[in-house]
């Protein structure tokens, strides 16, 4: 009876049973539940985009951009950067720990062996004689057993387990970002490639025209400071050219790092914004899919079941605690003797501790542990906020970022228009050098903020799909359960969970 007695109290465990937060109320990422279709324009990258509410994403969402030499890069980072592979390694170890702590449910059985040689006294006893030596040789098994009535033990291993599905999301995370700030990365030093493209143009316009003023001023049609100034105006052009190949020296050093390379490892072939195709119709994920998709959201999810189950260990901590134990072995004066019947040993214990009194520690443990899922509690809500503003901003970059890449593209076509124009007519004396000093700079502004603006599509749309979650949850390129045996530690990334 007693036996049954405990057996029915090992099914159960104390402190709270976790069951995850539901998805948020919010039924839309903006005010408008389905965002308006982008802006278009006459430059490359510059096709209208629609969203399609409830579309799955593609693990390998980078394709989407149609551009080898980006796939190229995705996959060099995957085997080589050192983030990726510390994030492996922490799931690795998370699994292991979570196995070591899953064997204290199982009795621990220890084989022990000594051999001992001393001196006995017959004075020790009060009696006399000479002093006998001897030999004693011992081998026992010790077997122990703590029956977890009260579930602390299974609360602790569901804590383990917490964290091991916490370090899975955050390889998770660290892959999503990776690709993220490959592709960014790379969008980033194709677009300096095309300021650098379009300063060299500007510098030779600007050049050309020094020499159209200078004969300008051969003939008496300019005046000095007209050379002057149109001097400094190519002077300033070539300025601004430095500064644009340091920072892409420092963009391509960036990437190089994220690819797992060393900076004087430089790369044969370079991306080309031109090269990029623009995806028209771009998903959408309902808001309720959101918390399930986001690896930082499951990650928290996994730190709050933690806490939740720390709870229930310090709970159980505070009740009484049953250990069994048994040895049986074999004492003998000589190894032939060992295990012989006049020499086996045995023994047979149980015992129990209720702690009484140990200055309230174990209280407020466990109030510690409650404060402790208050806070995982807050943070899990924060970084749902935060999610949902990542989608939000995304949208909104997409549309204003088209509409602004619009804008440059009239502005540049009436700027070029501007410019030949007033290029002509300072030829013929129509027009005073201010004039055509105006129309440089407004040519010039106008030619790299398309440049800019173009290359912020590109990274508007990458922006969304990190923040929609990457589709981790559709790759193929992983096992199936990251706890199995031959789960390998190089794996690219860790294993396809159902997102439901």
């Amino acid at each position: 009876m007693v036996a049954l007695s405990l057996l029915a109290l090992s099914a159960c465990a104390v402190g709270p049973d976790f069951t995850p937060p539901p998805a948020p109320p919010a039924a839309g990422y903006t005010p408008e539940i389905h965002p308006a279709p982008t802006a278009s324009s006459d430059v490359p990258g510059g096709s209208a985009q629609k969203f399609d509410l409830g579309r799955d994403i593609p693990g390998e969402w980078w394709r989407i951009f149609h551009s080898a030499a980006l796939d190229d890069l995705i996959a060099e980072a995957l085997k080589a950067n050192p983030n990726l592979q510390a994030a492996q390694a922490a799931l690795w170890q998370a699994k292991e720990n979570l196995y070591a702590q899953a064997g204290k449910l199982l009795p621990q059985a220890d084989a022990n062996a000594s051999a001992e040689r001393q001196q006995f006294s017959p004075a020790a006893f009060g009696q006399a004689g000479p002093p006998d030596v001897f030999n004693l040789y011992q081998a026992t098994i010790n077997v122990s057993y703590a029956p977890d009535i009260f579930g602390g033990e299974r609360r602790q291993i569901e804590s383990t387990a917490a964290q091991a599905d916490y370090q899975r999301f955050e390889l998770e995370a660290t892959y999503l970002t990776l690709t993220s700030n490959v592709v960014t990365a790379a969008i980033q030093e194709a677009s300096l490639r095309g300021q650098i493209e379009a300063t060299r143009d500007i510098i030779k316009v600007e050049t050309d025209q020094l020499g159209v003023v200078n004969n300008q001023f051969q003939v008496g049609a300019a005046a000095r400071t007209d050379v002057l100034t149109q001097q400094s105006e190519v002077a300033t052009a070539q300025a601004t050219l430095p500064p644009l190949q340091k920072e892409l020296e420092q963009q391509q050093h960036v990437l190089l790092a994220l690819i797992g390379h060393f900076p004087n490892e430089a790369r044969p072939d370079h991306l080309i914004l031109a090269a990029l195709r623009l995806p028209p119709d771009l998903p959408l994920s309902l808001p309720s899919q959101l918390v399930e998709q986001r690896p930082d959201i499951r990650a928290a999810e996994a730190q709050l079941h933690q806490a939740s189950a720390q709870v229930g260990v310090a709970i159980a901590n505070r009740l009484p605690q049953i250990t069994l134990s048994g040895a049986y072995g074999s004492a003998a004066l000589n190894t032939a003797a060992l295990f012989t019947p006049a020499t086996l040993i045995w023994s047979a214990a149980a015992a129990g501790t209720q702690p009484l009194f140990h200055g309230f520690t174990l209280l407020h443990q466990q109030r510690a542990a409650e404060a402790a899922y208050d806070m995982a509690d807050a943070q899990y809500r924060n970084i749902v906020l935060g999610a949902f503003q990542n989608v939000a901003d995304a949208l909104r970059a997409l549309q204003l970022d088209a509409a602004t890449l619009r804008a440059q593209r009239a502005a540049l076509r009436a700027a070029s228009d501007t410019l030949n124009l007033a290029q002509g007519q300072y030829r013929l004396g129509a027009i005073a050098y201010l004039t055509l000093f105006n129309a440089q700079r407004s040519y010039q502004q106008s030619r790299l903020a398309v440049v800019q603006a173009g290359a912020a599509r590109y990274a508007d749309t990458a922006a969304l799909f990190q923040a929609l979650g990457g589709g981790w949850w559709n790759r193929g390129d992983v096992a199936p359960n990251p706890f199995s045996p031959d789960f390998p530690v190089t794996a690219l990334a860790p294993a396809t969970t159902e997102v439901k």
